[in-house]
Protein backbone atom coordinates (compact mmCIF):
# COMPACT_ATOMS: atom_id res chain seq x y z
CA UNK A 1 0.00 0.00 0.00
CA UNK A 2 1.55 3.24 -0.82
CA UNK A 3 1.78 5.05 2.29
CA UNK A 4 0.14 8.79 2.82
CA UNK A 5 2.02 11.83 2.39
CA UNK A 6 1.48 15.15 3.45
CA UNK A 7 0.32 17.69 0.95
CA UNK A 8 1.99 20.18 -0.33
CA UNK A 9 2.48 23.94 1.56
CA UNK A 10 -0.40 25.72 1.37
CA UNK A 11 1.59 28.81 0.18
CA UNK A 12 2.70 27.48 -3.21
CA UNK A 13 1.25 28.87 -5.97
CA UNK A 14 0.49 25.38 -7.50
CA UNK A 15 0.12 23.21 -3.93
CA UNK A 16 -4.01 23.11 -4.74
CA UNK A 17 -3.66 22.31 -8.22
CA UNK A 18 -1.68 19.18 -7.26
CA UNK A 19 -3.61 18.42 -4.36
CA UNK A 20 -6.55 18.14 -6.71
CA UNK A 21 -4.75 16.49 -9.32
CA UNK A 22 -4.13 13.87 -6.44
CA UNK A 23 -8.01 13.88 -5.67
CA UNK A 24 -9.02 12.61 -8.72
CA UNK A 25 -6.00 10.58 -9.95
CA UNK A 26 -4.47 8.96 -6.70
CA UNK A 27 -1.84 7.31 -9.32
CA UNK A 28 0.01 10.49 -9.14
CA UNK A 29 1.01 11.99 -6.19
CA UNK A 30 3.38 15.53 -6.56
CA UNK A 31 5.47 17.02 -3.45
CA UNK A 32 7.65 19.99 -3.17
CA UNK A 33 11.11 20.44 -2.19
CA UNK A 34 13.83 23.05 -1.05
CA UNK A 35 17.12 22.33 -0.28
CA UNK A 36 17.06 18.89 -1.93
CA UNK A 37 15.11 16.26 -3.87
CA UNK A 38 14.31 12.83 -2.27
CA UNK A 39 17.25 10.30 -3.49
CA UNK A 40 17.12 6.60 -3.26
CA UNK A 41 14.36 4.22 -3.15
CA UNK A 42 13.57 4.21 -6.38
CA UNK A 43 13.92 8.11 -6.81
CA UNK A 44 15.51 9.42 -9.66
CA UNK A 45 16.20 12.80 -11.08
CA UNK A 46 14.99 13.73 -14.55
CA UNK A 47 18.63 15.82 -14.80
CA UNK A 48 19.81 12.17 -14.65
CA UNK A 49 17.98 10.50 -17.71
CA UNK A 50 18.23 13.36 -19.38
CA UNK A 51 22.48 12.61 -19.09
CA UNK A 52 21.63 9.33 -20.93
CA UNK A 53 24.20 7.42 -19.05
CA UNK A 54 24.07 4.98 -16.13
CA UNK A 55 20.89 5.98 -14.78
CA UNK A 56 18.66 5.96 -18.03
CA UNK A 57 19.82 2.23 -18.48
CA UNK A 58 18.80 1.62 -14.28
CA UNK A 59 15.37 3.43 -15.75
CA UNK A 60 14.95 1.25 -19.14
CA UNK A 61 15.67 -2.22 -16.73
CA UNK A 62 12.51 -1.57 -14.99
CA UNK A 63 10.95 -1.59 -18.34
CA UNK A 64 12.59 -4.31 -19.63
CA UNK A 65 11.62 -6.47 -17.00
CA UNK A 66 8.33 -5.29 -16.77
CA UNK A 67 7.56 -6.48 -20.56
CA UNK A 68 9.06 -9.40 -19.69
CA UNK A 69 6.56 -10.37 -16.87
CA UNK A 70 3.91 -9.29 -18.66
CA UNK A 71 4.20 -10.71 -22.39
CA UNK A 72 6.73 -13.10 -21.58
CA UNK A 73 8.96 -12.05 -24.47
CA UNK A 74 11.41 -9.16 -24.80
CA UNK A 75 10.95 -5.92 -26.56
CA UNK A 76 13.34 -4.31 -29.00
CA UNK A 77 15.98 -1.73 -27.16
CA UNK A 78 13.88 1.20 -28.76
CA UNK A 79 10.48 0.31 -28.42
CA UNK A 80 11.76 -0.12 -24.61
CA UNK A 81 13.05 3.50 -24.63
CA UNK A 82 9.69 4.63 -26.11
CA UNK A 83 7.69 2.93 -23.02
CA UNK A 84 9.72 4.20 -20.79
CA UNK A 85 9.96 8.09 -22.16
CA UNK A 86 5.98 7.82 -22.11
CA UNK A 87 6.09 6.43 -18.87
CA UNK A 88 8.09 10.10 -17.60
CA UNK A 89 6.77 12.42 -19.86
CA UNK A 90 3.17 11.81 -19.50
CA UNK A 91 2.97 12.45 -15.78
CA UNK A 92 5.81 15.08 -16.26
CA UNK A 93 3.82 17.18 -18.78
CA UNK A 94 0.58 17.19 -16.04
CA UNK A 95 2.82 19.12 -13.82
CA UNK A 96 2.37 21.88 -16.30
CA UNK A 97 -0.42 21.50 -17.71
CA UNK A 98 -2.64 20.99 -14.01
CA UNK A 99 -1.57 24.09 -12.96
CA UNK A 100 -2.44 25.95 -16.01
CA UNK A 101 -5.94 24.44 -16.71
CA UNK A 102 -7.14 24.74 -13.20
CA UNK A 103 -5.36 27.72 -12.14
CA UNK A 104 -3.97 29.88 -14.73
CA UNK A 105 -0.29 29.26 -13.24
CA UNK A 106 2.70 27.96 -15.22
CA UNK A 107 5.55 26.05 -12.90
CA UNK A 108 8.71 26.67 -14.67
CA UNK A 109 10.05 23.05 -14.33
CA UNK A 110 14.13 22.52 -15.65
CA UNK A 111 14.74 18.73 -14.98
CA UNK A 112 17.03 19.37 -12.51
CA UNK A 113 13.95 20.30 -10.13
CA UNK A 114 12.14 17.20 -10.66
CA UNK A 115 12.51 13.76 -9.01
CA UNK A 116 10.10 10.59 -10.03
CA UNK A 117 9.62 7.47 -8.22
CA UNK A 118 7.34 5.97 -10.30
CA UNK A 119 6.99 2.62 -8.41
CA UNK A 120 4.47 4.48 -6.06
CA UNK A 121 3.58 7.40 -8.60
CA UNK A 122 5.30 9.99 -6.47
CA UNK A 123 6.74 13.01 -8.47
CA UNK A 124 8.99 15.73 -6.02
CA UNK A 125 9.58 19.14 -7.44
CA UNK A 126 11.17 22.75 -6.29
CA UNK A 127 9.54 25.66 -8.34
CA UNK A 128 11.97 28.86 -8.35
CA UNK A 129 9.49 30.46 -10.65
CA UNK A 130 5.87 30.26 -12.43
CA UNK A 131 3.68 32.35 -15.10
CA UNK A 132 0.28 33.98 -14.19
CA UNK A 133 -1.72 36.93 -15.26
CA UNK A 134 -1.72 40.00 -14.01
CA UNK A 135 -4.98 39.47 -12.10
CA UNK A 136 -4.20 36.42 -10.34
CA UNK A 137 -3.45 37.08 -6.56
CA UNK A 138 -0.29 34.88 -6.67
CA UNK A 139 1.40 37.95 -9.08
CA UNK A 140 2.94 39.11 -5.97
CA UNK A 141 4.90 36.15 -4.22
CA UNK A 142 8.45 35.47 -5.04
CA UNK A 143 9.04 33.95 -8.26
CA UNK A 144 5.95 34.94 -10.10
CA UNK A 145 6.62 35.87 -13.46
CA UNK A 146 3.41 38.04 -14.77
CA UNK A 147 2.17 38.17 -18.32
CA UNK A 148 -0.16 40.00 -20.45
CA UNK A 149 -2.77 38.01 -21.15
CA UNK A 150 -4.14 34.00 -21.65
CA UNK A 151 -2.11 34.13 -25.23
CA UNK A 152 1.08 34.71 -23.13
CA UNK A 153 0.35 32.59 -20.65
CA UNK A 154 -0.08 29.47 -23.45
CA UNK A 155 3.33 30.38 -24.44
CA UNK A 156 4.55 30.38 -21.43
CA UNK A 157 2.73 26.69 -21.53
CA UNK A 158 4.38 25.26 -24.46
CA UNK A 159 7.77 27.15 -23.28
CA UNK A 160 7.63 25.26 -19.55
CA UNK A 161 7.05 21.74 -21.25
CA UNK A 162 9.81 22.10 -23.72
CA UNK A 163 12.45 23.56 -21.64
CA UNK A 164 11.63 20.56 -19.22
CA UNK A 165 11.59 17.59 -21.81
CA UNK A 166 14.24 19.15 -24.43
CA UNK A 167 17.03 17.58 -22.44
CA UNK A 168 14.98 14.57 -21.78
CA UNK A 169 14.04 13.90 -25.84
CA UNK A 170 17.97 13.90 -26.37
CA UNK A 171 19.07 11.67 -23.66
CA UNK A 172 16.54 9.60 -24.41
CA UNK A 173 17.13 9.74 -28.07
CA UNK A 174 20.26 7.94 -27.62
CA UNK A 175 18.48 4.81 -26.95
CA UNK A 176 15.55 5.52 -29.88
CA UNK A 177 15.41 5.00 -33.57
CA UNK A 178 13.74 8.23 -33.79
CA UNK A 179 15.03 12.00 -35.33
CA UNK A 180 13.62 14.77 -33.47
CA UNK A 181 10.58 15.03 -35.44
CA UNK A 182 9.37 11.97 -34.11
CA UNK A 183 10.27 12.52 -30.34
CA UNK A 184 8.39 15.92 -30.25
CA UNK A 185 5.39 14.29 -31.43
CA UNK A 186 5.42 12.29 -28.69
CA UNK A 187 5.71 15.04 -26.40
CA UNK A 188 2.88 16.50 -28.47
CA UNK A 189 0.59 13.14 -28.01
CA UNK A 190 2.36 13.66 -23.65
CA UNK A 191 0.79 16.87 -23.59
CA UNK A 192 -2.60 16.65 -25.49
CA UNK A 193 -3.57 12.86 -23.84
CA UNK A 194 -2.20 13.48 -20.15
CA UNK A 195 -4.76 16.66 -19.91
CA UNK A 196 -7.89 15.09 -21.94
CA UNK A 197 -8.04 12.47 -19.15
CA UNK A 198 -7.25 14.78 -15.93
CA UNK A 199 -10.00 17.21 -17.62
CA UNK A 200 -12.38 13.78 -18.07
CA UNK A 201 -11.44 12.65 -14.30
CA UNK A 202 -12.13 16.53 -13.41
CA UNK A 203 -15.46 16.47 -15.31
CA UNK A 204 -14.40 19.32 -17.50
CA UNK A 205 -12.94 17.35 -20.53
CA UNK A 206 -14.93 19.66 -23.30
CA UNK A 207 -13.15 22.53 -21.35
CA UNK A 208 -9.75 20.62 -21.34
CA UNK A 209 -10.10 19.76 -25.31
CA UNK A 210 -11.19 23.23 -26.07
CA UNK A 211 -8.13 24.54 -23.89
CA UNK A 212 -5.76 22.11 -25.71
CA UNK A 213 -7.04 23.46 -28.94
CA UNK A 214 -6.19 26.72 -28.76
CA UNK A 215 -2.72 25.50 -26.76
CA UNK A 216 -2.14 23.44 -29.63
CA UNK A 217 -3.59 25.09 -32.60
CA UNK A 218 -1.50 23.57 -35.03
CA UNK A 219 2.77 23.10 -35.79
CA UNK A 220 3.76 25.38 -33.39
CA UNK A 221 7.43 24.51 -32.82
CA UNK A 222 9.34 22.44 -31.32
CA UNK A 223 5.32 20.61 -31.30
CA UNK A 224 5.22 19.10 -34.27
CA UNK A 225 0.95 18.95 -34.72
CA UNK A 226 -1.97 20.27 -33.18
CA UNK A 227 -4.49 18.80 -30.81
CA UNK A 228 -6.25 17.40 -33.18
CA UNK A 229 -9.73 16.39 -31.91
CA UNK A 230 -12.21 15.08 -33.96
CA UNK A 231 -15.49 13.41 -33.41
CA UNK A 232 -17.07 10.25 -34.71
CA UNK A 233 -21.61 9.40 -34.50
CA UNK A 234 -22.08 6.75 -32.12
CA UNK A 235 -24.90 4.41 -33.19
CA UNK A 236 -27.14 6.32 -31.46
CA UNK A 237 -26.33 9.73 -32.49
CA UNK A 238 -23.74 10.16 -29.42
CA UNK A 239 -20.83 12.27 -30.34
CA UNK A 240 -17.60 11.10 -29.43
CA UNK A 241 -13.90 12.49 -28.96
CA UNK A 242 -11.23 11.30 -30.64
CA UNK A 243 -7.97 12.24 -32.33
CA UNK A 244 -5.26 10.75 -34.25
CA UNK A 245 -1.74 10.55 -32.02
CA UNK A 246 1.51 12.25 -33.94
CA UNK A 247 3.57 9.32 -32.74
CA UNK A 248 3.31 5.58 -32.03
CA UNK A 249 3.46 4.01 -28.77
CA UNK A 250 5.23 1.17 -30.49
CA UNK A 251 3.15 -1.32 -28.33
CA UNK A 252 1.71 -3.08 -31.87
CA UNK A 253 5.42 -4.69 -31.75
CA UNK A 254 4.29 -6.91 -28.63
CA UNK A 255 0.27 -7.13 -29.92
CA UNK A 256 -0.09 -6.27 -33.58
CA UNK A 257 -3.56 -6.57 -32.80
CA UNK A 258 -3.86 -4.45 -29.59
CA UNK A 259 -3.27 -0.72 -30.95
CA UNK A 260 -4.61 2.16 -29.05
CA UNK A 261 -7.94 4.05 -29.40
CA UNK A 262 -6.29 7.19 -30.93
CA UNK A 263 -3.80 5.28 -32.70
CA UNK A 264 -3.72 6.08 -36.91
CA UNK A 265 -3.27 2.11 -36.93
CA UNK A 266 -6.89 2.15 -35.35
CA UNK A 267 -9.97 2.57 -37.79
CA UNK A 268 -12.98 4.82 -36.85
CA UNK A 269 -15.19 1.59 -37.15
CA UNK A 270 -12.96 -0.24 -34.27
CA UNK A 271 -12.79 3.09 -32.50
CA UNK A 272 -16.62 3.27 -32.30
CA UNK A 273 -16.83 -0.42 -31.18
CA UNK A 274 -14.51 0.29 -28.37
CA UNK A 275 -15.80 3.69 -26.97
CA UNK A 276 -19.31 2.31 -27.15
CA UNK A 277 -18.43 -0.36 -25.84
CA UNK A 278 -20.13 -1.20 -21.72
CA UNK A 279 -18.62 -3.50 -19.32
Amino acid sequence: MTPALAAPPAAHPVADAYARLFEVFPGMQVTTWDSAPPTGDGWVGAAGLAAGGEILDTFLAWDDAQVQRDYGQRARTDVIASFALHRYAWPACLLITVPWFLHRRVPVLPPQNVSFQRALGRMAVRIDSFGCLPDDPAAALPGARVVADEEALRAEVRAAVAGHLAPVLEGFGTRMRRGPRALWGMATDEIVEGLWYLGHLLGEEPRAMAELELLLPGATAPYVRGAGFRTLTGPNGEVLPTRDRASCCMFYTLRPEDTCVTCPRTCDADRLTRLTATG
